[in-house]
């Protein structure tokens, strides 16, 4: 199976063109695994408009989903590999905006879901990513990790840690030929990602407000946020691709350890028995029969 992923929209004379990325990786399961139980109270979201899904994965499993506070949490493993799980329920191909702690998959830039890079999945199918796309040919692995230690704080933007989100848009028309890939390029010191082409004047006052630290705030390692990790293979190449204007659907997942779901009562606290209530029901004989 094909999967295939896609870079920025450009508009031309009310003509919206996308150059996509496919890319060749292991097989994703056609069906989304059950919910791992767990023994805290789970309360589940509803479902996503048109049947769109994104769960968070470790060791293949989808971690749990408390729904709080108006928003999906899942809770984060100190150290652990994570992979997302995109479903496509439509009988067409759709693209995919997928962005973790604000910084797309793909070119780890932080923009609008519509000129985001995005990933695009087969009608009825389901991908799994695993990693920030670093090459055309090469991932490195998502892992929960402190802020400090985070991909958005290497690159200076900490403004959004602890969220994952997918936007959903829809194919106007089939793809009709493939486009020669445009390079990825790798800055070894800062980890920063350039393209061939130039970035916009306001792109770059985005990115100084965010090293400036005008949006951000200072790294807390209290709290989790996705580092870069390990390099995996994974094979890319472009494609045309025309998109409806507006995303189909969209979703967002908040990350945090256990103590800060805690904290923000998403989930419950353990009922730990007062001693003092012991004694106090302590009785001098035994109840009559």
């Amino acid at each position: 199976m094909i999967f295939r992923l896609i870079f920025a929209a450009l508009v031309f004379t009310g003509v919206t063109l996308a150059t996509v990325l496919i890319y060749g990786g292991r097989e994703a399961a056609s069906v989304v695994a059950h919910e791992v139980q767990s023994e805290r109270t789970v309360t589940k979201r509803p479902p996503l408009p048109r049947g769109f899904s994104l769960e968070v994965l470790v060791n293949g499993q989808p971690l749990t989903e408390y729904s709080s506070r108006g928003r999906t949490y899942v809770e984060a493993q100190p150290n652990a590999e994570y992979e997302l799980r995109i479903r496509n329920p439509l009988p067409q191909r759709v693209a995919v905006a997928l962005s973790v702690d604000g910084l797309n998959t793909i070119d780890a830039r932080h923009t609008t879901a519509w000129n985001a890079s995005k990933w695009v999945i087969e009608p009825y199918q389901t991908i799994t990513i695993s990693g920030w796309q670093m090459s055309s040919a090469r991932a490195r692995r998502f892992y929960f990790t402190t802020e400090r230690d985070s991909y958005g704080a290497k690159l200076g933007q900490t403004a959004n840690l602890g969220v994952i989100s997918a936007a959903f848009f829809l194919e106007k028309r089939p793809a009709i030929t493939a486009v020669p890939p445009r390079p990825i390029y790798r800055d070894d010191q800062t980890g920063e990602s350039r393209s061939s082409e130039p970035v916009s004047p306001s792109a770059k006052s985005e990115a100084s407000r965010d090293k400036a630290g005008v949006v951000s705030q200072a790294p807390n390692d209290e709290f989790a946020a996705t580092g870069i990790g390990r390099s995996v293979d994974n094979d890319v190449r472009w494609i045309n691709m025309e998109l409806e204007s507006s995303a189909a659907a969209e979703v967002n997942i908040r990350y945090e350890y256990y103590s800060a779901l805690l904290r923000l009562g998403v989930v419950p606290r353990p009922v730990v028995p007062d001693p003092i209530r012991r004694r106090e029901d302590s009785r001098g004989f035994s109840p009559e029969p």
